[in-house]
C-alpha cells in the first residue's frame, strides 16, 4: 500500500492528520517541516498524495508545492493543502502552483475524504 505524506511543523495538527486518514483507510509518513519533508522526497519516496501545510518556518508550503510540481516523479500526485490562511490570494496562488484542493484548518474527516474523492482516490 503506498503512504501519504503529511508536511506540517505544527505535530497536533500532523498527527491528527495521520490518524484521520488511518480511518480513512490509508497509511502516512509525517515530516514536521519543509527540511524534514526534503530529507523523505529526497529519498527518492513517491507518496499516493501529499497533505500540505503552507505557514512554516524557513522554506513555507508554497515553495515545497513549487518543488512537487516541478519534479517529474511527483507531477502526478495529488497535492492536498491544508491552511489556516483562508485568504483569496493564498487559494488562488496555491491553486495556481498545482494544488489538487485547498482545505481550511481545522481539517476533518468529512474534508479529506471530499479532497480524496475530487483526486479520484475513493
Amino acid at each position: 500500500m503506498q503512504e501519504a505524506l503529511i508536511i506540517d511543523d505544527n505535530r497536533t495538527t500532523a498527527d491528527a492528520l495521520s490518524q484521520m486518514l488511518k480511518v480513512l483507510g490509508f497509511k502516512s509518513r509525517v515530516a514536521y517541516g519543509s527540511r524534514a519533508a526534503m530529507s523523505v522526497l529526497g529519498t527518492g519516496f513517491t507518496p499516493r498524495f501529499v497533505c500540505l501545510d503552507i505557514n512554516m518556518p524557513g522554506v513555507d508550503g508554497t515553495e515545497i508545492l513549487a518543488y512537487l510540481r516541478r519534479e517529474p516523479r511527483l507531477i502526478p500526485v495529488p497535492v492536498f493543502v491544508i491552511t489556516s490562511d483562508d485568504q483569496p490570494e493564498t487559494r488562488k496562488k496555491v491553486m495556481k502552483l498545482g494544488a489538487t484542493v485547498m482545505i481550511i484548518k481545522p481539517a476533518t474527516i468529512d474534508t479529506l475524504e471530499e479532497a480524496l474523492k475530487k483526486a479520484k482516490m475513493s
